[in-house]
């Protein structure tokens, strides 16, 4: 007796792409006029790696239950796996003929590179064809950007894919790999300090941005308390795929209101394509992650002061905004681009630490951790690059500037909640009489300042600037500089380049 025939299928594996429209790898999967399904691995590999948090796990449970509920019409199957991926698709692939396997080309660490060598192997050796679509202007396999900003706006200004469904019939199979209970309970509780996911959300946020918030977007973009209004906040929803790049430019180009917001609507889509700008570094270069951008950087000593680093992650530093940024992102996992470099220019810069000893820290908190953005921007507020200006933020005159009143820290500071506008942004200044008047004593129940932040910049600066004559640091510049910078580069003008009519 002959073995059973099995159904012919394919698969469509998600990954940073959970959504259901602008979709090219549904609209392929679609396209073949086979049945498929739609897997999404809860990988142990992946779960266990400094870089993944608890909050990231369940904002992408809840995208891919919209996704279910969107497309359960069609009778569609959103499948839940909790398994190594290699070892998901061999176990499907006893079950069923897998004809192709349909997934994005993901830009993410050396750990999912590899994960994908080993898929790619095991397609080859089993027939399978693995094809996989470009993420927004991200390309693969480019040495240089001579070419990439055409690209880019060119692949902009392409239609927006308008996702066709139709019914086929269900697959039968035996999904060996469910999720846990304990774990699936983890993912249902919620939290609602933090962003929802789902690509209903996403659209909610960029509906009230062009509708009401993002009229101010242009002034109080570096704010702390107020951009958590007048930014976009979609960044949840693009570095895990609710909402794609294109989406959000042609509606917020096409919307009433852009017109009379433009200054504001194209600063943000200006910042879109900043966002394919690192992330195409990233899938470059993927080393980022581990290693200096520019390898002459890895002879800077920094030693290390874990005082220093638990402070910091804490939120107690001794300096208010720095802190009440830290809380703020670790509650709510959302704080500017502004407060971000702050952060992350106190670590390096005034504590003198190796980008390294926080990179994991901060790619937990953040709900929007996108790996190509998360490397490389740190390493740039960090001085690492070689090509970057340094930037070595004041934490007295960032809060003075963007904080004035104070309202900011005293939401994630309760201890300075009575301290006035005088001493808010510089409590150690407060006599002790002061401190019984408002109830503080700074080093009991808020600590004083761990360095004197000015002496701290000085010598950081001294130390970076310094670096840069090394040799291999400057031989490092000039290969940067050929792989990541455009030539020729002007200042972006994305309004001027992007659907033009």
């Amino acid at each position: 007796m002959g073995d059973k025939k099995l159904e012919k299928v394919n698969l469509v594996w998600l990954k940073r792409d959970i959504r259901t429209q602008d979709h090219a790898v549904l609209k392929a999967a679609e396209s073949s006029g086979l049945p498929y399904l739609i897997c999404y691995c809860y990988e142990p590999t992946l779960i266990s790696y400094p870089d993944s948090s608890l909050r990231h796990r369940r904002f992408v449970y809840q995208s891919l239950l919209n996704i279910r509920q969107s497309l359960s019409k069609y009778d569609k199957q959103v499948v839940l796996f909790y398994g190594e991926a290699l070892d998901v698709f061999k176990d499907l692939s006893k079950q069923l003929s897998i004809l192709t396997i349909f997934s994005c080309q993901e830009s993410g660490t050396q750990i999912t590179w590899n994960r994908d060598k080993s898929v790619a192997k095991f397609c080859k050796s089993n027939d399978i064809q693995w094809e996989e679509k470009q993420m927004n202007g991200v390309q693969r396999g480019i040495r240089d950007r001579k070419k990439w900003d055409r690209s880019w706006y060119v692949t902009m200004n392409q239609p927006v894919i308008f996702n066709v469904y139709q019914k086929k019939p269900k697959i039968s199979f035996e999904n060996n790999f469910p999720l846990p209970v304990d774990f699936e309970y983890s993912l249902k509780e919620e939290n609602k300090t933090f962003q929802p996911g789902g690509e209903s959300y996403a659209w909610r946020y960029l509906h009230s941005f062009t509708s009401e918030r993002g009229k101010s977007y242009h002034w109080q973009i570096s704010k702390p308390r107020e951009s958590r209004l007048s930014c976009s906040r979609l960044s949840p929803y693009l570095a895990w795929g609710n909402v794609s790049i294109k989406q959000i430019l042609h509606h917020t180009k096409g919307h009433v209101n852009y017109p009379f917001n433009k200054r504001a609507f194209s600063g943000m889509m200006t910042r879109l394509k900043w966002h394919d700008h690192f992330i195409q570094k990233f899938e470059v270069e993927c080393r980022y992650e581990t290693k200096c951008v520019n390898q002459g950087y890895e002879l800077l000593e920094r030693p290390l002061n874990q005082d220093f680093i638990t402070a910091w992650e804490n939120g107690k530093t001794g300096y208010p905004l720095v802190d009440a940024c830290m809380r703020c992102v670790k509650e709510t996992g959302w704080i500017n681009f502004r407060m971000r470099a702050m952060v992350v220019s106190m670590l390096c810069h005034h504590f003198d630490q190796d980008w390294r000893t926080g990179i994991y820290y901060l790619a937990r908190l953040f709900l929007d951790y996108e790996p190509g953005i998360h490397y490389p921007q740190f390493q740039m507020q960090a001085g690492t690059t070689g090509t970057n200006t340094v930037r070595i933020y004041n934490p007295i005159k960032q809060s003075q500037d963007h904080d004035p009143h104070g309202i900011f820290i005293k939401k994630w500071i309760p201890e300075l909640a009575n301290v006035p506008n005088e001493f808010i942004h510089e409590p150690w200044r407060m006599s002790a009489m002061e401190e019984a008047t408002y109830n503080v004593v700074i080093g009991v129940d808020y600590p004083k300042p761990l360095v004197d932040c000015k002496e701290a910049a000085k010598k950081a600066r001294d130390k970076i600037w310094g670096h840069r004559k090394n040799l291999q640091v400057q031989q490092e510049k000039t290969r940067i500089l050929k792989t990541h910078v455009r030539p020729n580069r002007k200042k972006i003008n994305i309004d001027s380049k992007f659907l033009k009519k």
